[in-house]
């Protein structure tokens, strides 16, 4: 009964997140179903990888001495990036991105600042 109840509320969201939104109606329905089956192949991958990087980016922010820099080198690439495929990644006007990147999430530095001893 509860597997039962644990897979529909998966297909239940797995549906809502590929309800195409109203701008995209311009698109072909075919480049539309693509782009809906591309991303029930690519999520489950992009999640897992999203939470193992939050896992052992928590771990290298502990074992560094709360080094926040040192978890975000981490967080940034695994959690960041492109999730659900989207008909105008399809059609290569935008790139889909496994890795996030630094630009995503707005001007964080990358090498940890200088200090005077």
């Amino acid at each position: 009964m509860r597997f039962s109840l644990v897979v529909l509320i998966v297909v239940i969201t797995y549906c809502s997140v590929l309800v195409p939104p109203a701008w995209s109606q311009s698109t072909p329905p075919d480049i539309q179903l693509t782009a809906a089956a591309a991303t029930i192949l690519y999520f489950p991958f992009k999640a897992a990888f999203a939470l193992g990087g939050g896992i052992v980016g928590g771990m290298a922010y502990v074992f560094s001495g709360f080094c926040e820099t040192t978890a975000k080198r981490i967080w940034i690439p695994s959690m960041y990036g492109t999730y659900i495929i989207m008909p105008d990644h399809l059609s290569r006007d935008r790139p889909i991105r496994f890795l996030g990147v630094e630009a995503e999430i707005g001007g964080m530095p990358t090498t940890p600042a200088a200090t005077n001893s």
